[in-house]
């Protein structure tokens, strides 16, 4: 079951009309909430994102914090009871009479569903992944969640094509983020990160990441990252709502610590599932 403008219906019987803003120019917002064991992990960081993005773009929230928490809990009630699950919440601006680029007064459209993942796995996790790097063609408001992704398409697919994990982007010889995920290093003890602005998405995972990091006694510093720092870092981590924290050892080929995971990463690994059981 998925939830369309106020009905819970099959996922076959949903539609959206061809005018629909969303359909036509990916005029619209989304998140992505995982759940475990039926909770809804940093629920409220989500909705808060979900409503200063819809705001940014002006399209209005049609719901408040409340009824979102009450509708994504029905949202659940109306699935299989799998362990856990992620929810891909979109709000478009609506529907217009015509394809134009501007609009008026619109009702916006708003769809929910719920799919299974499986939870990250420590040990496979240990193993670590594999990325590329690629120069970042993406627009300069990275950091709203909107949904028109296809230059993050055409990385994530090039890193299926590459049978790696990730395609990390780099500005201007600044790593920035990845297609589908943030980006830490680590170097003699501190986790950098590339600060907030307006080429990256400001992940909620993320921030859980650096909350991890702190709560472990370990030093960190949003500060731009080099692509020369990216390779002669001690670590490198990926993160997202479905990967939660992933190490990264090998890049364009080039082994990160000798292609071992670092001391650090299982520290922090290790206090977010701690936060997992707390954040629901």
């Amino acid at each position: 079951m998925v939830y369309l403008n106020g009905n819970f219906i099959k996922k076959n019987k949903a539609f959206v009309s061809v005018m629909d803003r969303g359909f036509l120019f990916g005029d619209s917002i989304y998140e992505v909430l995982p759940v475990y064991e039926g909770n809804i992990f940093c629920m409220k960081p989500h909705l808060d994102r979900l409503d200063n993005n819809l705001k940014t773009v002006n399209i209005p929230n049609p719901h408040t914090s409340e009824k979102w928490a009450k509708l994504l809990r029905e949202l659940l009630a109306h699935q299989p009871k799998h362990k856990h699950q992620y929810i891909y919440l979109q709000v478009t601006r609506g529907c217009d009479v015509d394809r134009k680029h501007t609009y008026d007064k619109l009702e916006p459209t708003v769809y929910m569903q719920s799919t299974s993942f499986e939870d990250s796995n420590r040990d496979e996790y240990l193993l670590g992944a594999s990325a590329i790097t690629r120069d970042d063609i993406r627009w300069s408001q990275c950091n709203i969640k909107v949904t028109s992704l296809l230059a993050n398409i055409m990385y994530a697919q090039e890193a299926k094509q590459n049978n790696v994990e990730e395609v990390i982007l780099c500005r201007d010889n600044v790593v920035t983020e990845c297609s589908s995920s943030n980006l830490f290093i680590v170097k003699n003890g501190c986790v950098y990160t590339h600060p907030k602005g307006p080429h990256i998405l400001p992940g909620i995972t993320r921030e859980v990441v650096l909350e991890c990091a702190d709560y472990c006694g370990i030093n960190t510093e949003e500060v731009p990252i080099s692509k020369e720092d990216l390779f002669d870092a001690d670590e490198v981590w990926i993160s997202s709502s479905t990967r939660e924290v992933l190490p990264i050892t090998k890049i364009d080929s080039v082994l990160i610590n000798q292609g071992q995971v670092g001391e650090i990463w299982p520290l922090v690994y290790d206090r977010f599932q701690v936060e997992k059981s707390l954040n629901g």
